[in-house]
């Protein structure tokens, strides 16, 4: 897959791009609509012997336009989403750089510039999607804007137990800790990826030594508790218990910061500064507070069990 970075105002011309078949959308996650979307362009485009392209938008529209809720935090950051999207059998992915001198753009000329002018034949959105000043531009005016020269199909509503799929059902879902809710909408369990830091080494001394992950980007995490999760090292897979909250039983009352600890079971190499990935199965409980270590250490093997259960039975 190509990966074209567009700054406005650009200069390419229709002659610098096969023809080709483009999914539109900001695409957070990627989720089950999304790829309803992407998979429907790159089908078209084999059907028609032309090209499969993908177009979205960096820095999250919301951050440019100052709306009140600013998603400084992603399902799917712009590195993960280049890679899930290749993964997709997709030839160009076109990440547009938005500015607020870009979100001016009148419908027509955003359809003029970064349609017609990309050498597109065919645009494939989401039933919902809108473009242009004020999103002014929807799947119902495409075609007045087309100029007849790329033809649209929108893809209709996907729903999961009446609910729209969506970017921000997912990000409730995360608020709310239901991660195997998300998995079921994404299509896959929710992954991101960091790197394994010192921490206080507390775990080692109880017996549950756990590597303490810093996110590699500004991920939304999971609601605080603890969970089943699963972690990638050196490309192999192993099941563990993830706490991610502010330790409540060690809590220094000056220390506000959010640690991410995970225990694998059957794993004991030393992995600091090493890449991982954190893949999260299912809510175990809340974060709590104990009144000593051996309840700690009780509650700990309880979480081991019950997550062993889990992937047991999956």
């Amino acid at each position: 897959m190509k990966i074209i970075t567009v700054h406005h105002p650009h200069s390419f011309k229709k002659e610098d791009f096969p023809p080709m078949v483009l999914a539109l959308g900001y695409f957070d996650g990627i989720h089950k609509g999304h790829q309803r979307v992407i998979k429907t362009a790159v089908q078209s485009a084999g059907d028609q012997h032309l090209h499969s392209a993908v177009m979205t938008f960096d820095p999250h529209p919301s951050v440019v336009l100052g709306h009140k809720h600013k998603h400084i935090h992603f399902i799917t950051p712009l590195e993960d989403k280049k890679e899930i999207i290749s993964n997709l059998g997709v030839d160009y992915l076109f990440v547009v750089r938005f500015t607020s001198e870009f979100a001016s753009l009148l419908p027509q000329e955003f359809v003029d510039q970064y349609i017609i002018n990309l050498n597109v034949r065919q645009v494939v959105a989401g039933f919902d999607y809108s473009y242009g000043r004020m999103g002014k531009g929807t799947m119902e005016t495409l075609p007045f804007h087309s100029r007849e020269r790329f033809t649209s199909i929108t893809v209709p509503k996907l729903t999961e137990e009446e609910d729209k799929i969506s970017s921000t059902l997912i990000r409730n879902h995360l608020k709310e800790g239901n991660v195997s809710k998300v998995t079921t909408l994404l299509d896959r369990p929710y992954r991101m990826k960091g790197t394994v830091i010192h921490g206080d080494k507390r775990g080692r001394k109880i017996g549950f030594p756990t590597a303490n992950i810093e996110l590699t980007h500004p991920y939304l995490l999971p609601k605080n508790g603890v969970y089943a999760v699963r972690m990638k090292i050196h490309n192999q897979w192993y099941d563990g218990v993830c706490n991610i909250g502010f330790k409540p039983t060690f809590k220094n009352p000056d220390d506000y910061s959010l640690s991410i600890e995970v225990h694998l079971f059957e794993f004991n190499s030393s992995i600091y500064g090493e890449e991982v990935y954190i893949e999260w199965f299912e809510r175990i409980r809340d974060e709590q507070k104990f009144s000593g270590i051996d309840e700690l250490i009780s509650q700990i093997q309880r979480d081991k069990d019950t997550a062993i259960t889990y992937f047991s039975g999956i």
